[in-house]
Parts: structure tokens; C-alpha cells; sequence
């Protein structure tokens, strides 16, 4: 464990058994952060967090389970990510349609701070990913629907457009920051995804940023809450 309540609240993690999901627990620990997550399977949730974590079952896709995951929660954070081209898991009703459900439900229970991955080149409707069911442009849909909802008084956001995602410890990498979504590719640890959405509950300099992040050159870090600082105003 490393700094104990630093972070006062609990903080629901969405899409928290997947590759991204599971670091964002690992460092809400790390930090002494109290964890709820919202899972479809309680079982592998079980599996993979123990008992120090509270577990929510429930779908992304219903009103009712986003609502009772949320309540009494400070701050959301998600990792929601689409996994087939149709059905419950496509881009539609995951990377759209359930993260605005989770962004209004979040609002209305009085959460103060949304985290949320994105993508690199979500502006880009030409870009080969979209050829994924428009997947990017399904994530900008969401990304555009938290800032307006978010970015109000007593609620803040963070929106993180990582390169391609890869496993790896975190704080193990100098990063690349940019805004403006200039930047079309990279690579990037999801822990250090995990890392930056994490700080972003306690760090003014995160509050209602967007911003794209790509790993530089391979080179230990001791904390990514400068990469926050680096961001224009």
C-alpha cells in the first residue's frame, strides 16, 4: 500500500475486469482509494480483486444497475472498451451508449469527478479504426456528452486518449502528452493509463483536461502528475 486515504470518497471503476480495468483497481489500492466495481460476472471480479473490493453485479446497459453501482460513489471512472462489431458488447451500445448512461447516472447521484479512457484519433472519422463498427466515432459521442455534463460547477472530468495499449508495470516510461488530438500513433501501458486517471481524482491540473498520451522513451518515473502540469490551460 503507498499513501493511505489519499483520496477521500469511493470511486466506481467501470469496465474494471478488463486488461485497463484491473490496473485502475490495482492503483486505487496502492493509493488506499476505497473501490467499487461494476461487473457482469461476480465470480471472475471475485477472482481477480478479493474481498477488498466491493463488487457491483450488474450491465452496463441497464438504467437500474448503472444507478445502484453509482450511488454514493465521488468519483466513476471508466474503462469501458467494446469487444465485438454487434450486440451488447459493440461500440453502440458500450463505448456510447453505456458510457452515457454511466455519465448521466453518475450526475444524477451527485459523483464530482469522471475519469474516462478514450482513443487517439477520436476525432478522425476516416481513421481505419472506425472500420470497427465506427467505434471512434462512438467514443467521441461519450467523450463530447461527459464534457458537457461534467464540465459544470462542483463536478469536474478527465478524458485520457491513450496510443495502443500494452501490459507492462507502470511509471516505467517517459511519456508524450499532447492536445488537439495531432497525434496518430504510439504506444502506451495501460498501467500508466490506469495511473494517470487515478491522479486526476486529487490533482487540480487534471480537472476538465482531454488530452492524448504516448509512451517516449523507456526511462523510470517517479510520478506522472507532472505530465498534468505540461497541459496548456
Amino acid at each position: 500500500m503507498g499513501n493511505v486515504n489519499i483520496y477521500q470518497g469511493k470511486v466506481l471503476v467501470a469496465g474494471a475486469t478488463g486488461k485497463t480495468g484491473q490496473w485502475v483497481v490495482k492503483r486505487l489500492m496502492h493509493y488506499g482509494v476505497a473501490v467499487r466495481v461494476l461487473a457482469r460476472d461476480r465470480e471472475k471480479a471475485l477472482a481477480l480483486f478479493g474481498k477488498e473490493v466491493e463488487i457491483m453485479t450488474g450491465k452496463i446497459q441497464s438504467d437500474s444497475d448503472v444507478a445502484h453501482a453509482v450511488a454514493g460513489c465521488r468519483a466513476v471512472i471508466s474503462t469501458l472498451g467494446s469487444n465485438s462489431v454487434t450486440g451488447e458488447s459493440s461500440p453502440g451500445e458500450v463505448d456510447r451508449d453505456g458510457v452515457i448512461r454511466l455519465v448521466d447516472e453518475a450526475a444524477k447521484a451527485g459523483v464530482q469527478h469522471l475519469g474516462l479512457i478514450s482513443s487517439l484519433a477520436v476525432t478522425k472519422w476516416y481513421h481505419p479504426l472506425n472500420l470497427f463498427a465506427g467505434v471512434l466515432t462512438k467514443k467521441w459521442a461519450a467523450e463530447e456528452h461527459v464534457r458537457a455534463v461534467f464540465a459544470k460547477e462542483g463536478r469536474s472530468y478527465t478524458i485520457v486518449r491513450p496510443g495502443g495499449l500494452k501490459d507492462g508495470e507502470p511509471l516505467l516510461h517517459k511519456l508524450h502528452v499532447d492536445t488537439g488530438d495531432r497525434l496518430w500513433n504510439g504506444f502506451i501501458n495501460r498501467a500508466d493509463v490506469a495511473e494517470l486517471l487515478v491522479l486526476s481524482l486529487w490533482l487540480n491540473n487534471a480537472k476538465n483536461k482531454t488530452f492524448e498520451v504516448v509512451n517516449e522513451s523507456e526511462e523510470p518515473q517517479t510520478d506522472l502528475g507532472k505530465y498534468y502540469d505540461a497541459l496548456p490551460e
